[in-house]
Formats: structure tokens, C-alpha cells, sequence
């Protein structure tokens, strides 16, 4: 006998040379269905023996690494099904991500919607003959024999960058692959998957590469939970901002003019500009000054900034004025660094806080653009605060309470909060960094905040905060950044003047509470499936007269809304009345304010809203006073 350390269960005596699957059917406890185990630490399949004294912890598919071990082995099972079907198919990688699993397969075959049946019924066939998932460590040269002879050339280029050492290969069945593991102990534990779509990706995602074809897919340890996931799926769809942009006539974009360049039509301007302008108001309330920086700069501004040196992949090609290579900018710090640099700064003007909708442009691959989340030219709401070291910390627990207060005016109320620390290699001193990072810390836990701190993930100029959205369906987006930067301040030789009439260097805190403004246009179209908050709208109203003889009327009421500032259309279009009630619920409009023979004889207003809620008939005064209860803006942030 053996003495083994759980988490759960102490200390306990097993059989020397049981393996941990034993262990787990025998004292496993609560953790019923235990696919994998951490042995000292390392994730490792049921079958490994531990040894005396070992510490061992059981995983389960409820678990998030379960999760992700229970979607490599079905990746697997697809990637087997997949060479069954298609036997000159050729292996690349297939690993889990967050939702799921993809593998990118190099086939003559195209894939087709029809398939993804096909494939799903022959990996249930593999799934049903519960193979044995069995790893195997040999050697370099066996397994570049073993893949030559299947005549797997990706996995002989990826044995070509291994370190040195022992190869590990899982088998199930016939089927091989070069994997790390650890996987579930066989095929029959996969109970709940479903392929989800295919696409086209290049190979090392290098688009010089050959364009390989990647199957997605996602598993759960239960039907319910895949049946929860797809039918989120599905709502997803519905609400994916490019399609509402499209029927809601909001933006898009154009092969003419160039791919990640986005066109604001009317309606996605005007909600733009009502986000800027509340954007604007808040940040002078809270002590900002505004400033406007220019689209390009001098090819020595970007040297001095490290930007060609370490951004330049990402920068877009210089352009020759007067002899002169000129950028278009990727960010808008070195400007506003300059105008801090402008004159003499003492101790006395700090904080200061200066503000932009700054438009950057940086370049991403054609393949990675995706509607307003990536593209290639965008508007920063970006903002950098110069303070003293005794002003460090009031100015962080600021940005926290700005952060949180501008994300909830727009409707979101959950938060994903982490805290990322120094990296091995970092600028500034340590002293300042420790500082630094507890200005951080210290303001989350003032502004009671939960985070999860990330060590080591801070970028190399500085710690920073970062916060994510949960929108309504769940998913986590980047917003908010708070960042340190010990980088630019002494390139740029930034300093102001101390009470000991001495020059000392700033702290320089930058700062993105929305992120980028397409972006955050896409996460909050999202959020709200194209329901915009009311005082964000387009139209908030509009009028549809029943009858041409109801038209005059109609004006009449359009003209007395707007007249109390709001925005109404009136619809008198010679369509059927259904017709143009579906087409104002299909463009969101938050009331639809039918008008007839009553309305026009009492002088009221019938109102619908697009929740398909008919509310009683009202005067038009009426309306107003509920048109402004329901379109108020959030209030102001004070303190």
C-alpha cells in the first residue's frame, strides 16, 4: 500500500500500482464522473500510477480544465471521423477554445452544411464503439517514421519545432495523433457535441500559407448544457451587429473603399453622436480637458515613442511631405504628451487630464476582420492623466468610479475585473512599479471591485486594470483600461516641477473607459439585439395614420413631439396598417403612435410599443410627459 494526498478526501491508502482511475472509482466521493487528474500539480490522464506520497486532485467535466479536456478528445474523435470519411485528408492542430473546438484539415474534399451530419454520425459511431484514448511517449525519430509513413507532412513540421525529449501520441483506435494529452479515459465519456459551422483558415494563420478547412465544434458534459449553449447560439445570431446593422441601416462597409474602414449611415451617426456628446459632457464634469491631436506625425515622433520599434508591423506604410516620412497614427499618446510638453509644468497644475475621441488606424489582416469588433481604422475614447505621486492612488480609485459609472449609463451591470503585475522584463524602476501596482490593487479594493489578478501580464511599460462587460447573453468583452506607463514618460523626458523647485517625473496614467467606439457601438448593438435605450434612439416615435384622410393629423402630432424635443418620423407611406406597425417593431422604434378617427376626434394618441405592449390611448401631452420618462439620459456622475 501507497499513501496518497487528496483534496478532498486527506490522506489515503491505495494500492501500490493502482492507477488514478482506480483510485478515483474508489474514493473519488461527490466527484462522480472524474475524467482526468492534477498529479503534483500536473494535469495527466486516469491511467498514470501515481507514486507514494503524491498529491492528487480529481477533474471533472463540470470543471473549466474538464471542460476544455472533454472538447480536445471530441476534437479528436471529429479529426478521426473526418480521415474515415475522407481518408487523403490531411492532419494539422485541433485544439479546444472557449466555446468549443475547431480542427483545420488540409482535404481536397470542401466541405459543405450537408457534411457536418455526416461527420456528426460517424464520430456518434466512434463515440459508440467507447475506444480506449491511449498515450504512448516515443521517440523523435519514431514518430516523425510513424507520421511520414501516414503521410502527415503538417506533423512533421510541427515535430521539427518540439524541444528535445520523448513525443508523446494519444491513439484511439486506429487513429493517431500528436498530442500532449492529457484526454478523457475513453471515446464512450464524450455524451453531448455538435459540429457548428466550417470556415477557411490559413495555415499558422500566415495568409502566404496554404488555406487549409476548419470544422468547429463544441461538447458539454450533458445534453441539457449543449442544448443551453446552441439555443444562446442562436440568440447570438440574431443579435450578431453586423446583421442589425445591416436591417437596422446603421453602418457598413465597402470593397471600394477598403476592408475594416467603416461607413456611418444616418441613423448609426446620429446614436454615435449621442454617445459622444454624452462621452464629452461627463469627462469635462470630472475635471478633463479636451484636446484634438492630428491624423499624422513625424517619422522621428514614433522613433522617440519606440512605436517603430516595437509597433511597426502594425503601423501603416509613411508618406513623403517635404522630404519627410510622415505616419498615420496608430495611437494618440505621443500627441498628447507633446501638449503636456508644450510649456512648464509645476507641481501645482497637476492632475492634469487631457481627453480625446482620437481616430488611430492600425493594420490587421483580412482575415481577422469582423465587423465593427476589428477593424482597421477606429476612434479611441482615450485619455492620459499626469500626476504626482502623492495624487497616484485618488486618481485611480477616479478612473475606477468613471469606469464603472460609464459602462452601467449604457446598460451593463456585470463586470470581469483583472489586476495584470510586472512582467520579467518591464521599464521603470521596480519601486515604481510596486507603487504603481498597489495604487491599483488598493483602488479595486477601495471601490470594492472583485478581480482576479493576472501575475506577470502586465504589458513591459506598466501594470494596468482591465474590465470587461458581461453582455445579456453572458459573453465577456474589453472595454475599460487602466494603464501605467513608465515608458514614454522617459523617452519623452516628461517632467514638471516639484515644491523643491527640482524636476521630477510624472506618473502617466492612460486611460480607455469604452475602448474604441465602433467596437463598443457593436458590443452595445449586441447587449440590447438593436433596442437601444430609448434615449439613444433614432427615432423614438413614430406616427402612422391609419387612412390618407389621417395623414394632416399625423403631421400635426409629429410636429408637437418634436417640437418637445424628441425624435419622431410620421410614416405615410400608402401601406397597409399591420405593415407599417411589423416594419417600426422590425427597426426598433421604441413607440409606435397609431392614429385614426378616435384619435383624430379626442385629439390623442394610440401607442404601441415594440414590445408589442398596446398602452392606452393618451393625449399627446400625455405622451410627451412619458416620452421624457422613458428617454431620460443617465445622470451626471458626481464626486
Amino acid at each position: 500500500m501507497i499513501t496518497v494526498h487528496t483534496k478532498d478526501q486527506g490522506s489515503i491508502q491505495v494500492d501500490d500500482g493502482a492507477a488514478l482511475g482506480e483510485i478515483a472509482r474508489a474514493h473519488a466521493g461527490k466527484q462522480a464522473g472524474v475524467i482526468a487528474a492534477r498529479l503534483d500539480g500536473n494535469l495527466c490522464d486516469l491511467s498514470v500510477k501515481p507514486g507514494d506520497g503524491a498529491q492528487v486532485e480529481f477533474v471533472t467535466a463540470d470543471s473549466p480544465e474538464g471542460l476544455e479536456i472533454l472538447r480536445h478528445s471530441t476534437s479528436h474523435v471529429m479529426a478521426d471521423a473526418v480521415k474515415r470519411l475522407y481518408p487523403d485528408t490531411k492532419l494539422t492542430i485541433g485544439p479546444a477554445v472557449e466555446d468549443g473546438f475547431y480542427y483545420d484539415f488540409d482535404t481536397a474534399h470542401a466541405f459543405a452544411p450537408e457534411d457536418l451530419p455526416k461527420i456528426e454520425a460517424e464520430m456518434a459511431r466512434i463515440i459508440k464503439e467507447d475506444l480506449p484514448f491511449v498515450r504512448e511517449d516515443v521517440s523523435r525519430e519514431e514518430a516523425e517514421r510513424l507520421f511520414s509513413e501516414k503521410g502527415e507532412s503538417y506533423k512533421l513540421e510541427i515535430l521539427r519545432e518540439l524541444e528535445p525529449g520523448p513525443i508523446s501520441i494519444y491513439r484511439h483506435g486506429q487513429f493517431v495523433d500528436l498530442c500532449r494529452g492529457p484526454h478523457v479515459p475513453r471515446t464512450g465519456g464524450i455524451k453531448a457535441f455538435k459540429l457548428m459551422s466550417f470556415a477557411g483558415a490559413y495555415w499558422r494563420g500566415d495568409e502566404h500559407n496554404k488555406m487549409l478547412q476548419r470544422l468547429y465544434g463544441t461538447a458539454f458534459k450533458t445534453k441539457e448544457q449543449l442544448d443551453k449553449h446552441v439555443r444562446r447560439i442562436e440568440e447570438a445570431k440574431k443579435r450578431d451587429h453586423r446583421r442589425l446593422g445591416r436591417e437596422l441601416d446603421l453602418f457598413s462597409t465597402s470593397e471600394d473603399v477598403g476592408g475594416g474602414l467603416i461607413l456611418w449611415h444616418p441613423k448609426g451617426a446620429l446614436i454615435r453622436k449621442l454617445i459622444e456628446d454624452f462621452w464629452r459632457e461627463r469627462h469635462l464634469e470630472n475635471g478633463y480637458d479636451l484636446v484634438f491631436s492630428p491624423h499624422i506625425g513625424r517619422e522621428n515622433l514614433w522613433q522617440t515613442s519606440g512605436h517603430l520599434g516595437f509597433y511597426r508591423e502594425n503601423m501603416y506604410s509613411p508618406m513623403d511631405i517635404d522630404g519627410q516620412n510622415y505616419f498615420i497614427k496608430p495611437m494618440n499618446c505621443p500627441f498628447h504628451i507633446q501638449i503636456f510638453r508644450s510649456r512648464q509644468r509645476s507641481y501645482r497644475d497637476l492632475p492634469i487630464r487631457y481627453a480625446e475621441l482620437g481616430t488611430v488606424y492600425r493594420y490587421e489582416r483580412s482575415g481577422v476582420l469582423h465587423g465593427l469588433m476589428r477593424v482597421r481604422g477606429f476612434t479611441q475614447d482615450d485619455a492620459h492623466i499626469f500626476c504626482r505621486p502623492d495624487q497616484l492612488s485618488a486618481e485611480v480609485e477616479g478612473l475606477i468610479d468613471f469606469s464603472v459609472y460609464m459602462l452601467r449609463s449604457f446598460g451593463f451591470s456585470e463586470f470581469d475585473t483583472y489586476l495584470s503585475t510586472r512582467p520579467e522584463k518591464f521599464a521603470g524602476a521596480p519601486a515604481r512599479w510596486d507603487a504603481a501596482t498597489e495604487a491599483l490593487r488598493s483602488g479595486l479594493v477601495a471601490k470594492g471591485l472583485p478581480f482576479q489578478v493576472d501575475p506577470g501580464e502586465g504589458v513591459f511599460y506598466g501594470p494596468k486594470i482591465d474590465i470587461k462587460v458581461k453582455d445579456s447573453l453572458g459573453r465577456a468583452w474589453q472595454c475599460t483600461t487602466i494603464q501605467v506607463d513608465f515608458n514614454l514618460p522617459e523617452r519623452f523626458g516628461v517632467e514638471y516641477i516639484g515644491d523643491d523647485n527640482a524636476p521630477h517625473q510624472p506618473y502617466v496614467l492612460h486611460r480607455a473607459l469604452l475602448g474604441s467606439l465602433e467596437r463598443f457601438f457593436g458590443v452595445l448593438t449586441e447587449h440590447h439585439a438593436g433596442a437601444f435605450p430609448v434615449w439613444l434612439s433614432p427615432v423614438q416615435a413614430v406616427v402612422i395614420p391609419v387612412s390618407e384622410r389621417h395623414v394632416e393629423y399625423a403631421r400635426k402630432v409629429r410636429g408637437e413631439v418634436a417640437g418637445a424635443g424628441f425624435r419622431v418620423q410620421a410614416d405615410e407611406r400608402n401601406e397597409k396598417l399591420g405593415y407599417k406597425i411589423r416594419e417600426g417593431e422590425m427597426q426598433k422604434i421604441p413607440f409606435m403612435l397609431v392614429v385614426g378617427d378616435r384619435e383624430v376626434a379626442d385629439g390623442g394618441v394610440s401607442p404601441r410599443t415594440r414590445g408589442r405592449e398596446d398602452l392606452k390611448f393618451m393625449t399627446i401631452e400625455s405622451f410627451v410627459s412619458l416620452l421624457r420618462e422613458r428617454a431620460v439620459r443617465p445622470a451626471p456622475r458626481r464626486g
